[in-house]
């Protein structure tokens, strides 16, 4: 029940950008800009809990080791690819939409511009972050970590260029719920024995 429960959480988020994918409006134009903005505006806080399929399998204190520090870096990645993804949607999707609404709408072109290098570094940011989580996972669990870890890194790799846009960007995000069930249900969360903090406790 407790991997279930897990398994619900990670993929929840990457399941839930695929349908909205889905009903992404294939190009800006000034038909579309209302459902392009609205649609980003809902999807704002969204985007940044597609990192719970890295972070939930990390989840404890990084100890003094190599793991401890890929630990960390995996943290760092997820803060980048969480700030600047964040940023792609609020420029390329709030503000564009909202600017190719009105007769002004030629700064459009510019606001792509700036919301893909924003986007681009977040995904990088998400790659590293998940290179580092599966390093640490194959560390602790072995091999069978591997199809999960080849299916979220193949997510990566795709969603540098295809954000959420039907039909790859979907594709994508199911390639991630899938990616993240398989490492959840491979590399059950480690717990600490409650006998070891119940001896500290008593010293």
């Amino acid at each position: 029940m407790r991997t279930l429960r897990t398994t619900a959480l990670v993929t929840g988020p990457p399941l839930l950008l695929a349908a909205a994918g889905a009903m992404h409006p294939r190009h800006l134009t000034a038909a579309t800009a209302g459902h392009w903005a609205g649609l980003h505006i809902v999807l704002l806080p969204a985007f940044p809990f597609l990192v719970l399929g890295l972070l939930v399998p990390l989840w404890g204190r990084p100890g003094r080791d190599v793991d401890g520090a890929l630990t960390v870096l995996a943290w760092i990645g997820c803060l980048g690819y969480a700030a600047y993804y964040t940023g792609l949607d609020a420029v390329a999707g709030i503000s564009a939409g909202t600017v190719a609404a009105t007769p002004a709408h030629g700064g459009v072109g510019r606001l792509f511009a700036t919301g893909d290098a924003l986007g681009r570094a977040g995904v990088y940011a998400l790659a590293v972050a998940a290179l580092a989580t599966c390093a640490v996972l194959l560390r602790r669990h072995g091999a069978r970590v591997l199809p999960g870890a080849i299916v979220v890194l193949a997510a990566c790799w795709s969603f540098v260029d295809s954000h959420i846009f039907w039909p790859r960007g979907v594709v994508t995000m199911i390639g991630f719920a899938v990616g993240f069930g398989l490492l959840t249900v491979a590399a059950p969360r480690l717990r600490t024995p409650r006998t070891a903090s119940v001896g500290l406790t008593n010293l």
